[in-house]
């Protein structure tokens, strides 16, 4: 934390509006005989951003046991206020939502559960008419909290920085915060996410990735058959997939020995993994593979041959996997890594695979590494250098494979931003709603417009078979049914089997999918994802317009189209429609007046 950060200005900053300043808190308290130095610098190309570093100076004539730093406090003094808070914990909430007065969340971008952390280093409050955003302008993700709290009317967020053992600032000493910003802004979270993943581009060279054309087709995923799957059981079914029109097949867990013995188990047979690729190929589909690295059970023969790999915690203890029963890898140890190369030319090259599902909150991020094997100068280092891990797999089936398929599913968690780049498609992440469908696919679009959105199994759509949340929002469609029979081993959605009421949605819904692939269209952003209602979508595609809007019910109230030419006349189609039906409007008087329940899907040209 002792670290020097180039001060631009230095000011000694003063609270204003009563608005709480830059302060160390020790013992419960504001410390006192404590200066703080403040620099400011609006960066070029970011008008609305100043990046600040903030350091503490002892004044007094005895030490400070400081508990925590908090800074860069912002304030919204609003009746109404909507959050964007993009961290992860067991309870997987929304990362987007209102807040009411006694709200309060840390938003520690840590591990905030055994297997839960990690995130995007920054949140946001809005209101109709003001935008505001708090965050870290570092190259890693460190391991500070983001406050909000509301209290009479009053929401409020800053940057906080907790010492798990009281630090001691001596008369004299400067201690020096994380380098942070705030940001004004219009509208929802959109604007300040899109200007902070492209501040990160420009400052420290942060790449968003772009997808290749095969990682937009729709996905039949085998889960429906769950872990005790067989071999036969998927090939069986690749006919129904194949007349359905799905291209990938993503073969999910229960193919391995256990979490860490990576080898196919008797079930499947020493044969079975290429088996299933060659049927998969030889059907015109192509095959992902469900992984869970970084994952070993305690009893797997990689944890007892090889206990050096794993992450030790500073109490001794290994850090658990709750899903799996299991204990985490160290992340950048340097045996971890060459293990998991090793598996990836197994999977793509051995087993001829085409990409990956890594599958896993675990896969956001990890406590620290106190484990001398792991080589590590400081044990946060672990979590600050744990994109790296993504990155080598990535690289590596690159090479075995040009074109494979890295899709990470952090089951969950709001994405950690920094692992980003090393991904080529990105995922709903077991949504508990449609609504959190459609608003992860609002966050990715703003920070990587060009990375696929997997939108996850429609059976995780409220329903279960909300396909316009996936379509509408430009997400791949996907579902996991099986095929001519239920799985007489399953615990969930009834087996999943492919009835005749599924499989007619999917002969309307897969053929929109593919005939619009509004996945590969551009992501506008033209409404507040907050204030405006019904909740609504545009994605620019071909020359059109495709807007979707969301409500439980909407009676007919007016509709603005926004984002249309004044001086043209549009076509609008309800291409969802089971009878779809055309009118005329005006670019003059865009507005129209739908009555729908659900979803309401328009084509605009």
């Amino acid at each position: 934390m002792k670290r020097l950060f180039p001060i631009f200005a230095l000011t000694v900053l003063a609270s204003c509006a009563g608005l709480p300043s830059d302060r160390i808190i020790s013992g419960g308290k504001v410390a006192g005989n404590v200066t703080v130095l403040v620099g400011t610098e609006s960066p070029e190309g970011f008008p609305g951003m100043t990046l600040r570093s903030v350091a503490f100076v002892n004044n007094g004539g005895t030490p400070i046991n400081v508990d925590a730093i908090e800074t860069s406090f912002i304030e919204l003094d609003s009746p109404d206020v909507w959050t964007f808070q993009p961290t992860s914990s067991g309870e997987r909430k929304d990362w987007a939502f209102p807040v009411k007065d006694g709200f309060s969340q840390r938003n520690y971008l840590g591990m905030n559960d055994s297997d839960y952390g990690g995130g995007i280093p920054m949140v946001c409050l809005w209101s109709p008419g003001k935008n505001i955003s708090v965050g870290l302008a570092e190259p890693v993700l460190r391991l500070a909290s983001m406050p909000v709290t509301r209290k009479g009317g009053r929401t409020r967020a800053c940057i906080r920085q907790d010492f798990d053992t009281p630090l001691v600032l001596a008369p004299g000493d400067t201690l020096c915060a994380y380098r942070q910003f705030v940001m004004q802004s219009s509208g929802d979270f959109f604007n300040p996410l899109r200007e902070f993943t492209q501040y990160m581009q420009k400052e420290y060279g942060f790449q968003p990735p772009v997808s290749p054309e095969d990682a937009f087709e729709p996905v039949w995923c085998a889960w429906g058959y769950e872990r005790q799957f067989t071999v036969d059981e998927v090939i069986g079914t690749l006919p129904k997939v194949v007349e359905l029109g799905f291209k990938w097949v993503d073969v999910d867990d229960g193919y391995q020995i256990c979490e860490g013995d990576w080898e196919a188990n008797d079930r499947i047979g020493p044969d079975g993994m290429r088996r299933l690729t060659d049927a998969i190929h030889d059907a015109g589909l192509r095959a992902k593979l469900w992984w869970a690295p970084l994952a070993a059970d305690p009893g797997s023969s990689l944890a007892n041959g090889h206990p050096e790999l794993l992450l030790v915690q500073k109490d001794g203890s290994h850090e658990d996997i709750s899903w799996w029963d299991s204990w985490y890898l160290s992340p950048v140890n340097k045996g971890t890594m060459d293990y998991t190369l090793a598996l990836v030319d197994r999977f793509l090259v051995d087993w001829n695979f085409d990409g990956f599902k890594l599958d896993g909150q675990h896969l956001n991020m990890s406590a620290p590494d106190y484990n001398p094997a792991s080589g590590l100068s400081y044990p946060q280092e672990a979590c600050e250098r744990f994109p790296e891990f993504f990155k080598g797999i990535s690289e590596r089936a690159a090479a075995d494979k040009p074109g494979s398929i890295v899709q990470v599913c952090p089951c969950g968690c709001a994405v950690n931003f920094f692992w980003l780049p090393y991904i080529n498609q990105s995922v709903a992440s077991d949504p508990t709603s449609s609504a959190q469908i459609r608003m992860k696919r609002r966050a990715y679009a703003a920070m990587c417009p060009d990375l696929a959105y997997y939108a996850d199994h429609v059976e995780l759509s409220d329903g279960g078979l909300d396909f316009p949340s996936q379509i509408g929002v430009g997400g791949i469609i996907g579902t996991k049914f099986t095929w001519p029979e239920p799985n007489p081993h399953a615990t969930e959605n009834g087996g999943s089997l492919l009835t005749p009421e599924k499989e007619q949605l999917l002969r309307k819904w897969v053929p929109i999918y593919k005939e619009k692939m509004l996945s590969r269209g551009e992501y506008l952003n033209l409404y507040d994802f907050g204030f405006f209602r019904p909740e609504a979508h545009v994605i620019s595609k071909d020359g059109a317009m495709y807007y979707a809007f969301y409500a439980e019910s909407w009676d007919g109230a007016p509709i603005e189209l926004r984002g249309l030419d004044k001086d043209r006349s549009y076509t609008v189609t309800e291409y969802a429609a089971d009878e779809p039906r055309t009118y005329t409007i005006d670019g003059t008087d865009p507005v129209i007046t739908p009555s729908f329940t659900g979803s309401y899907l328009i084509e605009v040209k």
